[in-house]
């Protein structure tokens, strides 16, 4: 098997490629299909281990550490540990405000601030 080195930038480029609205619209049956119509997809993760990555990825994105996003946001410390550790997973309302994080942190800190 041939090695093949990407770069920072390449990868850039590819995911500025992306259609993400597209992306966004898909189904769990357009995912699966697609997984299974390609035999070099990997496994999908478990519902658990997905969650859990997507709030890791959320919290990473913003460059705070667990306390730190746990205070900014105020969501228990335990909480997201639970999230990121995949013993818990986050509800529905819980979901769109890591989406609000993700998309707009500048907008949830000044909700937050006008409390």
């Amino acid at each position: 098997m041939a090695t093949v080195k990407v770069t920072r930038a390449m990868a850039a480029a590819a995911l500025r490629e992306v259609d993400w609205t597209k992306v966004d619209a898909m189904t769990d049956a357009d995912i699966a299909r697609q997984v299974a119509d390609n035999p070099d997809a990997g496994a999908i993760l478990p519902d658990g281990a997905a969650a859990a990555a997507r709030v890791r990825f959320v919290r990473k994105k913003t460059g705070l550490s667990q306390p730190d996003f746990a205070v900014r946001f105020g969501i228990p410390v335990g909480t997201l540990r639970d999230w990121e550790q995949g013993r818990t997973t986050p509800d529905a309302p819980a979901r769109a405000y890591l989406r609000v994080i993700e998309r707009e942190p500048d907008a949830a800190i000044r909700a937050l601030a006008a409390v």
